[in-house]
């Protein structure tokens, strides 16, 4: 499989304008719950989107990957995030409040969060794919990281799924294919696969668009179409899931966009809003998909015209110094640039190609595989995957460390917390590592406050484990700071993991 430049580009440029075609289109009927015969835009729109917090935060993410490339983390976003982001409603409220509290991704999206579930992670996937095309396992990466700052569960997935088909709508076009290998990347078990899985059934069932939509909505219960409808009007069949619940959901229907519009970008929109829930969000992820596999030619000047190229925003701080790009054709062109940079990847290959690259990639690398023992270089997305939410991990030149909090944050007085410390050693031979916490006199800690530990040499699959148990005595604050460092033998880095306990 082969992507050209000049493809990556239109690929890339129907991308953007597709999700703004959808955002725009769906935008009206956003927590509504019903069915909706949508078939064109809103009145007066004068030539511009309706602004779209489904793109804003991939604006502020193009600043970031500008400045740290291929090294970024949910660290790094999680910053920007605090500068960038001035909505504090539902799931960004509270992930600035976790934050302010000093607590880190993936904790962050992890606590306190009735909104981790929800379809806030999945509706920034794009940037990721179009920075990673042809290489969802690089792209999914980087959606993890992004998704960990503020959600967890069944909204961390749901983000991973868009990535993956997003990154491998640049090589592949048969959207049951993509399907497939987007649902290879997630658990077999999750409710967003459930909610996906039901409507491709529908589909092949020959049930219409309307009775899928009831199939997904009956199978994994969401919430958000009763924001704005009362539940009087909301038909018995239909039921209502817990607050914050709509990830699997809105993942159906956007498989019921995707399978029932049947290769056609206006009737697959139109299907997406048309089911209601989180209309915005469904129609700009189906939207941005299909532009991806037909470019902007695919989507059509019925579609194009009304909206323009100008992106307008409503959720970043324009006045923090971040530099936005004022239309789609400068979107294109800054995450273009940044493209060789991230796809440097046993995966993907570089050619040298006038203008840019051409990305070459093999089918079987677009799926979630395995790793053999000693694949270093390739990501290991089930196991980020099973980690979450409650690892937090750093890497340096010479060692990558996990802190796995096995009990959480939360402090009881004489209850013992347990952590799990997890060093991989990047070198070609085996070294001793320092582990050391440095702690206030309200916590003790067990069997000892520094241990030495013999870590085997690189491309090694798992690394070397050790436990400490924290135990808080006489806990008078209701914050408590303490610090783990974790330093190899002759060399001169030092990884630190600040850790907040609350009580």
């Amino acid at each position: 499989m082969k992507l050209s430049y000049n493809d990556y580009l239109k690929k890339m440029r129907g991308c953007w304008s597709g999700k703004n075609c959808g955002g725009t289109l769906g935008a009206p009927y956003e927590c509504h719950r019903g069915v909706f015969d949508i078939t064109d835009y809103p009145d007066n729109l004068n030539g511009e989107m309706l602004p779209n917090d489904d793109l804003d935060l991939q604006l502020l993410w193009l600043n970031a990957a500008e400045k740290y490339g291929r090294h970024i983390t949910s660290e790094i976003l999680s910053e920007y995030w605090l500068d960038g982001v001035i909505a504090d409603l539902s799931e960004y409220g509270v992930c600035r409040a976790n934050l302010r509290r000093g607590i880190l991704p993936p904790l962050s999206g992890y606590y306190n969060n009735p909104c981790m579930h929800s379809n806030g992670a999945f509706i920034f996937s794009e940037i990721w794919a179009c920075l990673n095309p042809g290489n969802p396992i690089n792209a999914v990466k980087y959606a993890f990281e992004d998704a960990s700052v503020d959600h967890s569960g069944e909204g961390l997935y749901a983000a991973v799924f868009c990535t993956a088909l997003e990154s491998a709508a640049f090589v592949e076009s048969d959207i049951r294919k993509l399907i497939n290998i987007a649902l290879s990347y997630i658990p077999d078990t999750c409710d967003v696969a459930k909610g996906i899985n039901t409507a491709i059934n529908a589909y092949d069932s020959g049930l219409d668009w309307k009775q899928a939509r009831k199939k997904v909505l009956q199978a994994v219960p969401g919430s958000f179409g009763a924001i704005c409808t009362p539940i009087e009007k909301i038909p018995e069949d239909e039921p209502v899931g817990p607050k914050g619940y709509d990830a699997p959901s809105n993942l159906g229907i956007i498989a019921i966009g995707l399978l029932y519009g049947e290769g056609d970008f206006g009737k697959s929109i139109c299907i997406a809003a048309s089911c209601g829930e989180d209309t915005d969000c469904t129609a700009s992820t189906v939207g941005a998909m299909l532009g991806i596999i037909y470019g902007e030619e695919g989507i059509g000047e019925r579609w194009l015209k009304p909206i323009g190229n100008t992106i307008k925003t409503c959720i970043v701080n324009r006045a923090h110094g971040y530099q936005f790009p004022a239309t789609v054709d400068e979107l294109v062109s800054r995450v273009a640039r940044l493209v060789p940079e991230f796809l440097k990847s046993p995966v993907c290959y570089f050619n040298e190609d006038a203008p840019g690259f051409t990305v070459e990639v093999d089918e079987n690398d677009l799926y979630c595989k395995e790793l053999k023992v000693g694949s270093v270089e390739v990501i290991d997305i089930p196991r980020l995957l099973e980690d979450s939410p409650f690892t937090v991990k750093k890497c340096a030149v010479p060692m990558e460390v996990k802190v796995k909090y096995q009990d959480g944050i939360y402090l009881e007085e004489d209850k013992p917390l347990r952590f799990e410390i997890e060093i991989f050693n990047r070198t070609t031979s085996p070294k001793w590592f320092e582990v050391k916490w440095w702690l206030p006199e309200c916590l003790s800690v067990s069997p000892s406050r520094c241990r030495n530990v013999s870590v085997r040499e690189t491309c090694q699959q798992n690394g070397d484990k050790t436990t400490f148990t924290i135990t808080p005595h006489g806990v008078t604050e209701p914050v408590v700071d303490a610090l783990l460092e974790v330093s190899m033998a002759d060399h001169p880095t030092t990884v630190v993991f600040p850790i907040r306990f609350l009580v």
